[in-house]
């Protein structure tokens, strides 16, 4: 995997840091965390510029569908699914940490229906 250059990632961050007052129209999300799933999700793309563009209407489109407190959770719960071990069975095993996968799951399916990510 492409890491990002020093001057894409300012370029990224300064871009999200003037659009998010702009775009944050249904929840407000912190810049952070907006900051930190677009790196995430370009990174998931090979670093591709384009993603840029495409994962941030991706946050803002999932900011549209939920609270950010309702993203926190449905989001780490997603993301620590697959530890491994005792510990990860609380992320693994209950049927509500399921339903909260599964649902985080289709708010990002709609997003990236949405911003044409594959």
């Amino acid at each position: 995997m492409t890491c990002l250059s020093p001057r894409l990632a300012s370029c990224t961050l300064l871009l999200l840091v003037i659009a998010a007052p702009m775009t944050a129209q249904a929840h407000d999300f912190p810049t952070s965390s907006r900051v930190e799933y677009v790196f995430e999700c370009m990174k998931n793309h090979d670093s591709k510029y384009e993603y840029l563009y495409k994962c941030s209407c991706a946050i803002d489109t999932i900011a549209k569908q939920l609270p950010f407190d309702d993203y926190a959770e449905l989001s780490t719960a997603k993301r620590h699914q697959g530890l491994g071990g005792e510990r990860g069975a609380e992320f693994r095993d209950p049927t509500l940490v399921k339903e909260m996968v599964r649902k985080y799951r289709q708010v990002e399916q709609v997003a990236a229906d949405a911003c044409f990510i594959k």
